[in-house]
This record gives C-alpha cells, sequence and structure tokens, in this order.
C-alpha cells in the first residue's frame, strides 16, 4: 500500500497492545471502523482522573524511554498535563482531522524544534495507551485498543509527514534580544531581532525560548507585520506563577540569546490575495497584539490600494492601566477606516465604559456582514463568543485564537463538544 505507515504500540514488557496501518491522507481514518463515540467517552471518562493521568504518562514514557527525557523542561511543574491533555482531545476527535488538519501540520512542524523525529511517536502513543488502559481497567477492551491506535496514528502520521516536508527549513531560529520595556505593573515588551529572514503571516503566533528557562518554550504573537529589519516586538503579560513570563519581563536583557520555532496558527490571519470584509475585533488584555499586527496590515492595503475594509477594536481589560499598547494604537490615530473602544470590567471609578469587553462589543452591535476576530484568555473567548452570537452574528463569522488551552472547541459550538473544531492559541510540544 504506497504511502502507509504501520505503528504497533508495545507495552515495555513487550505485549503488544495495538497495532494499526494508517493512510497518512487527513481523510484516511475510516470511521465505519472505529468507534468514535467510544474515544470520546473514554477520554472524558480518563480525564476525570485530574493530575494523576499525567502523571502515570511521564512516570511511563521516561521509565521506557529515558533517551526523549532531555526534550523536556527540567522542571515539569508548568508541562504537567498540555501534552496528555492535547493528544486526548486530538485523538479523541479524530473524526473532525479535516477541519484542523493544518494545525496538527502546523504542531508537526512546530516539534522539531524539540528534536523530534519520526520513531518518537510511538513510543508518545504507546505511553498514551498504557495510561488509557491504567485508567480504563477492565473497560480497556483489544477493541478499544484498536481504535485508539489507529486514531492516534493517524494524528501521529499527519505530524511526522508535515515535518518530513518541512526538513529543508530551519528546526529553530537564532535571535538576539535588541530591547525591553516595561509598559505597566504586569505588562511589557520584548524586541528581538532574528539571525536570518523569517516568514509569518500577521495574527499568527511563534514560539519563544529564552537561556533563562531552556527547553520551556511559549507562544507569542509578533505585535506589528513583517519588517525589513528582522526585529519582532512581543508582548508580555505577567502570568502569576509563571515561570517564563516573569523571567521575561525581570531578567531578560539586550544581548541575550534567544531561539524562535516556525509560525503557527490560521485563525486569526487575512488571506493575502483576497478582499477582506469589514471587520470587529475583541482582544482581552496581551490579546491586542495579534491585532496590531493585522492592523498594520490593514492600514497598508489601505495605504496602497486607497480601499480596505473598516474595523472596530475593543480592547477590554480589568484596570485602567492594562491599556498598554495606546503608543501602537497612536500611529493609526486618525484612520477613518479605524473606531476603537476601551472597556474596563473591574474599576467602578473608570470613566469610560465598563463591563465585560465581549458584552460592550454586542450590545453595540448589529455587526452583521462583519468577521469578528477574538482572542484572550480562553474563559474571555467564550464569553465574547457566545455574546455576539447571542446579538445575531452568524457562528461562521467569529474566528478566534484561545491561550492555554491547546485544542479546544469551536466557539460556534458552545458547552459542546460535538461540531466541528478550531485551532487553539497553540500552547502545547513536548518541550513547552
Amino acid at each position: 500500500m504506497a504511502g502507509t505507515r504501520r505503528y504497533r504500540f508495545v507495552t515495555r514488557c513487550g505485549n503488544p497492545l495495538a497495532s494499526a496501518v494508517i493512510n497518512p491522507a487527513p481523510d484516511g481514518l475510516d470511521t465505519s471502523r472505529v468507534d468514535i463515540d467510544a474515544l470520546k467517552r473514554t477520554w472524558a471518562q480518563v480525564s476525570a482522573h485530574g493530575d494523576a493521568v499525567p502523571g502515570f504518562f511521564y512516570a511511563r514514557l521516561f521509565l521506557a524511554h529515558p533517551e526523549v527525557r532531555d526534550m523536556f523542561p527540567v522542571t515539569m511543574a508548568t508541562q504537567r498535563d498540555r501534552l496528555v491533555r492535547a493528544l486526548g482531545r486530538m485523538v479523541s476527535n479524530v473524526d473532525n482531522l479535516p477541519e484542523v488538519v493544518g494545525y496538527i501540520e502546523d504542531l508537526g512542524r512546530d516539534h522539531r524544534k524539540f528534536g523530534a523525529l519520526a520513531d518518537h511517536y510511538p513510543a508518545v502513543g504507546a505511553s498514551l495507551l498504557a495510561t488509557l488502559k491504567h485508567f480504563l481497567g477492565s473497560a480497556w477492551t483489544p477493541e478499544l485498543a484498536s481504535d485508539w491506535a489507529e486514531a492516534y496514528g493517524l494524528i501521529a502520521t499527519t505530524m511526522i509527514t508535515a515535518a518530513e516536508a518541512a526538513e529543508s527549513q530551519p528546526a529553530t531560529w537564532g535571535a538576539e534580544v535588541v530591547a525591553t520595556e516595561r509598559r505597566g505593573m504586569d505588562i511589557g515588551t520584548v524586541t528581538i531581532r532574528v539571525d536570518d529572514d523569517y516568514e509569518y503571516r500577521p495574527g499568527q503566533s511563534v514560539t519563544l525560548e529564552i537561556p533563562q528557562r531552556p527547553r520551556q518554550w511559549r507562544y507569542y504573537s509578533p505585535a506589528h507585520a513583517p519588517r525589513a529589519d528582522r526585529t519582532m516586538d512581543f508582548h508580555v503579560q505577567l502570568v502569576a506563577g509563571g515561570q517564563v513570563s516573569g523571567a521575561l519581563l525581570r531578567d531578560v536583557k539586550p544581548g541575550d540569546r534567544v531561539r524562535l520555532g516556525p509560525p503557527i496558527g490560521e485563525r486569526l490571519t487575512l488571506p493575502p490575495d483576497r478582499e477582506w470584509p469589514d471587520l470587529l475585533f475583541v482582544a482581552g488584555g496581551t490579546g491586542m497584539a495579534p491585532m496590531l499586527a493585522i492592523l498594520d496590515q490593514i492600514a497598508e492595503r489601505h495605504r496602497t490600494t486607497g480601499i480596505g475594509p473598516h474595523v472596530a477594536l475593543y480592547h477590554g481589560v480589568r484596570h485602567p492601566w492594562g491599556f498598554y499598547a495606546k503608543p501602537e494604537l497612536e500611529r493609526l490615530h486618525g484612520a477613518p477606516w479605524l473606531e476603537t473602544e476601551f472597556v474596563v470590567s473591574d474599576d467602578p471609578s473608570f470613566p469610560g465604559r465598563r463591563g465585560l469587553v465581549g458584552d460592550v462589543a454586542a450590545a453595540d452591535g448589529p455587526w452583521h456582514g462583519r468577521t469578528a476576530l477574538v482572542c484572550g484568555s480562553p474563559r474571555m473567548v467564550e464569553h465574547t463568543a457566545a455574546a455576539l452570537r447571542s446579538a445575531g452574528l452568524e457562528p461562521d463569522r467569529i474566528r478566534s485564537e484561545k491561550y492555554e488551552d491547546p485544542y479546544s472547541q469551536d466557539v460556534s459550538e458552545s458547552g459542546s463538544q460535538a461540531g466541528s473544531r478550531e485551532l487553539a492559541q497553540p500552547r502545547v510540544g513536548m518541550g513547552i
């Protein structure tokens, strides 16, 4: 069978858990032979065990394959459930793979920065299956094992094929920190200059590794369109207990060397070769960064063609000092195609508009005919999408990225695990 890969997952003692023949094509899963409902149901059952699940997974993985330990951070405190959670969600929803195949391929290319090889994927798959078997107990049947192996194999094959196709490109890019700036109590900017050409689209994210936190990669969105001098500005929000955000704001200095992974994400990008509809931007906190990059792109189209979309931008923060991006917005002051609204949720003394930014944006509608781009925390994204739907905006016109959650439900399917999937703000990887 041309183009076919076979994966055989085995326990440490050599007993086969399952074997599967997988077609690399995104639509290669024969759902008539795989019980998709059983995948979803059993993943929900396993997830209910909480932190014990990633604990077992990593113990099993590192014991059976100690050679992969160096791909992960020294401390696993923040890593723990990211890889396991993403694997479980992707595999148990593999019937929707054609809708998110671009995201899965992006992850495959991105994982090259960890030194991930095709031979590592069966090791991860075997540990995933061993974890499922452990927590499901007597419910783990040969048929269920085969279904999970086949579904995981399809995900892994999609990632491997994408990684192999990118072998002519660097796995990582070197860069130097050229400036840092504190914009407030808990927000700052970091500017780097990439050593070589680095192509990304406004609205995408890139992974960043700093020397103070080796192998702890985090995703940040460049806050501007690509520049000729190869510099990039990242907006950093201090996260309580966050190892990387704190180091970025306090410890990183000009002259430090950092590494970048490849860009990822399509949900917040605009097609360069087509007309763009009028847009509604709703950003929470540093979710402004990709919006600013897209505004650069829109401003350039207005400048070069004289036409382009109108944009209504809503920026929501908890306290007034969270409006850190006014220097960037000042460059667009007076643009007839841009309207801005600033919303504060937690300060009753604020003289401007107050409330949740999604509610305020929805109340200012109707937004018929516009495409809404939403970026912020998972809770903010969910709430904003629900508010916009309630206000009459068509679900297929709401596009979003979610921070933290590596694989999440489409915002058009509020509260449901069914339906199509969206690209999440990807913060999952072997070394993240």
